[in-house]
């Protein structure tokens, strides 16, 4: 029996963005999504321009560091509800950017869970478009920057 490994291609080796670079994307693309969400919902505001992008770089970080922690401490909670607490964690994360950013707000509890499903769509949709949002992870690997190879035997 043979495992399978992931190997990068030739061409892909050392090309991948710098933190920065990967960073500004990542920022730009939270921005993007809660613009979305702000056009598309009426209980959803933003003040200006630069209270989205405080936002974007708040919701970032939240999703980067808190929501992978509240996502284990949950995990037992998530196997008995079958994932459905981790949506209110997701949840959670865009009221504790309302809290922090004072020009993003969002009224009410079916605002936030309107706007958290369709932050949710638009990763989704984010996930299988090809872009400069996909340099990360499993994106990345979905793009094809990873190819699998049979181990010599």
């Amino acid at each position: 029996m043979s495992a399978a490994v992931i190997v990068p291609r030739a061409n892909e080796i050392n090309h991948y963005p710098s933190l920065p670079v990967r960073l500004a994307i990542s920022w730009a693309t939270n921005a993007l999504v809660l613009a979305i969400v702000a056009a598309v919902l009426h209980g959803v505001t933003v003040k200006n321009a630069g209270a989205l992008i405080e936002a974007a770089a708040v919701f970032g970080v939240l999703n980067t560091i808190l929501k992978p922690l509240l996502r284990l401490v949950t995990l037992p909670l998530a196997v008995l509800t079958l994932g459905i607490a981790w949506f209110f964690v997701s949840l959670l994360m865009l009221v504790i950017t309302t809290d922090i950013v004072s020009g993003f707000h969002i009224s009410g509890f079916w605002s936030l869970v309107e706007a958290t499903l369709i932050v949710w769509v638009v990763n989704l949709l984010l996930d299988f478009l090809p872009g400069p949002w996909q340099v990360t992870g499993r994106r990345r690997q979905r793009r094809g920057g990873a190819r699998r190879s049979a181990d010599s035997r």
